[in-house]
């Protein structure tokens, strides 16, 4: 049992937590999701004793052992092998003890307890969680400090898996991770035996490793069970009851209200409107769910060129003359064409995009692209290059030299930087809004081509539905490379898979690489598992899919209206002080048949939203 008893903590003279509360079952497993700058590594960082609250407390059992990543990186020159065996301090104590006790006693527990936390069998698990992340026996046995950040932080998260704590705490796991490794993440993290509290937001690691939601909103903590999906549905219907709610209570006030100024001047009515105002004072306001601030991603349309657009054939690319890092490179794309770049990293995903955006020249074969092209080229870099002390007006300003001040404010307003947002100097945005104003210069000049490497790294769930849906309507080509399966299921009509020092198609679906990855069901040579689609196919497939999707949104939208509407009625019939002034009035026979008539409207609408659901399902099948 963890409890989170009414934490509040201020940073900067501003309130992150407000009496923050939750009860969280022995062994759940909680994913902790909320708005960039909620606060959810801020309450983590609560629960591990790295920040002491200004009220409130953490409550569990003692003795727990908890696991958190620390920020520093492993370095040095111990390998990352060691490095995950050392992070079982009680085997590595146990195991020097054993090389220098002499009393026979104490050595006889000593390998006791050995062999009860299967000390002996740990080199094999630790390099099965090494593997899982990407490090061959080679890459287990080099020195941290040859690896980058990015695989550094790789070691610590084995690390940390290894040691198997009883509160294994994660905040982002999947960051530094490749589609692989995150495959391998969530298929491990299924199988953990104790308490896991998780910050992600990857919607497939929510939905199915997760039995918890834990959701953080103006400093709250509301809890929901089930995963992502679960918590979309349970999220809806609340808005609908407080909507409802809050209506009813609005017209409440207006009715004190309007008794108390009619009544307040007259003798004989002046205790009744004291008597009401009293009771409007004590009225506390309740507040319906806060919308989020609006999020847009709106990518200029490009004019239209004749395919292909880039063709390579036989083509080798790499960063040393004599040492091409990708050869035999066959490949076409054509303005319409959707490719998700798949392979582990350090195969060459971003040797091969490089190629298509022109910033590698082929050393071998041929490239073939065309002359009037434009491309559209993120990195994460460039939303690290920011310069901090600009906002994102002057950034804008530079890139769109020569153009009117209402061009650079109009392309910024695409990506949600209007008003006093795109004069916010770089460094007070977030950063999923860095992001956002990273795809807002690289599309300046409407590109025919996006190629996007690692897009959601810094965007939260909300974020990334929404970057979907702008890929979806963009009418250039796309080409991306993600560990987002939800994004390339979306949005993905090829896949090409980078290995093995080539590039070529994967003729089977996203599952089958996945099974593929975990080792079972792999797709048979003739790809009879899943196919390449045709160009016309896929973007009939796209747009049939959008068309669902709108389908499902407006759905939902009606049922949560008529929900409200039922609601008001229903407090009308069954308890008129309540009710909203207009039907207070009406006769119950009309209540009655309004009620009859929204309950059918009701019914046909939840319908209506569950056929488009399932369709919309059996279209991502």
């Amino acid at each position: 049992m963890l409890n989170i008893n009414g934490i509040t903590v201020r940073l900067g003279g501003r309130t992150i937590l407000d009496r923050a509360s939750a009860a969280l079952p022995p062994k759940s497993r909680v994913g902790l999701i909320g708005r960039n700058g909620a606060g959810k590594s801020t309450l983590m960082k609560v629960m591990i004793g790295q920040l002491e609250p200004d009220d409130g407390e953490i409550e569990m059992p003692r003795k727990t052992r908890i696991g958190y990543i620390a920020q520093e990186a492993p370095s040095g020159v111990t390998t990352p092998i060691e490095a995950v065996l050392g992070a079982d301090t009680e085997r590595a104590a146990l195991l020097e003890e054993s090389e220098t006790c002499e009393d026979p006693d104490r050595l006889g527990e000593v390998y006791e307890r050995l062999m009860a936390i299967d000390a002996y069998t740990a080199p094999a698990r630790a390099a099965g969680i090494l593997v899982g992340l990407g490090f061959d026996e080679e890459m287990q046995n080099r020195p941290l400090d040859s690896y980058s950040g990015g695989w550094k932080m790789r070691v610590a998260l084995a690390s940390l898996l290894f040691s198997e704590p009883d509160l294994l705490l994660l905040d982002e796991p999947s960051n530094h991770l490749d589609l692989e490794a995150t495959l391998w993440l969530e298929n491990f993290l299924k199988a953990y035996p104790a308490m896991m509290v998780v910050i992600s937001h990857e919607r497939d690691l929510l939905n199915n490793v997760v039995d918890t939601i834990l959701h953080l909103e103006g400093g709250k903590v509301t809890m929901y069970t089930g995963g992502y999906d679960s918590f979309e549905q349970q999220r809806a219907e609340r808005a609908a009851q407080l909507a409802a709610a809050k209506a009813s209570q609005d017209a409440q006030r207006a009715k004190l209200q309007d008794y108390i100024a009619r009544n307040s001047a007259r003798a004989s009515t002046a205790k009744q409107a004291q008597s009401r105002a009293k009771m409007l004072a004590k009225m506390q306001p309740i507040a319906a769910l806060a919308e989020d601030p609006t999020l847009s991603f709106d990518f200029p349309s490009p004019d239209e060129l004749k395919p292909p657009l880039v063709t390579l054939d036989m083509a080798a690319v790499g960063y040393t003359e004599d040492k091409p890092i990708l050869r035999r490179l066959n490949l076409r794309l054509d303005p319409d064409d959707r490719i998700a770049l798949l392979g582990r990293n350090g195969n060459g995903k971003t040797t091969l995009a490089r190629l298509l955006a022109a910033q590698l020249a082929p050393m071998e074969g041929g490239m073939t692209a065309s002359g009037k092209m434009r491309v559209g080229y993120f990195t994460q870099y460039q939303v690290e290059e920011l310069d901090g002390d600009d906002t994102p007006l002057e950034h804008m300003t530079r890139m769109m030299s020569g153009k009117t001040p209402a061009a650079v404010r109009g392309q910024l307003g695409r990506f949600g930087f209007s008003g006093q947002k795109a004069t916010t100097k770089v460094g007070k945005l977030s950063g999923g809004e860095r992001a956002r104003l990273a795809l807002a210069l690289i599309t300046r000049d409407a590109p025919h081509m996006l190629i996007l490497d690692e897009p959601t790294n810094h965007l939260d769930v909300d974020a990334r539905e929404a970057l979907v849906q702008a890929l979806n309507a963009y009418e250039g080509a796309v080409v991306v490379v993600s560990h987002d399966r939800h994004m390339i299921e979306l949005t993905a009509d090829r896949l090409v898979l980078v290995d093995n020092g080539t590039a070529t198609e994967f003729t089977g679906s996203l599952e089958d690489y996945t099974d593929l990855i975990l080792g079972k069901n792999q797709p048979k040579p003739d790809g009879t598992k899943g196919g390449k689609k045709d160009k016309k196919t896929a973007a009939q497939d796209r747009e049939k899919a959008q068309a669902l999707r709108k389908a499902a949104q407006d759905a939902e939208a009606v049922t949560i209206k008529l929900t409200a509407e039922q609601s008001a009625l229903d407090k009308a019939m069954f308890d008129p002080s309540t009710a909203e002034p207009a039907l207070s009035k009406l006769p119950m026979s009309e209540l009655m048949k309004r009620r009859a008539d929204v309950a059918e409207k009701l019914e046909a609408a939840e319908a209506k939203w569950l056929e488009a659901s399932e369709a919309l399902e059996q279209a991502a099948v």
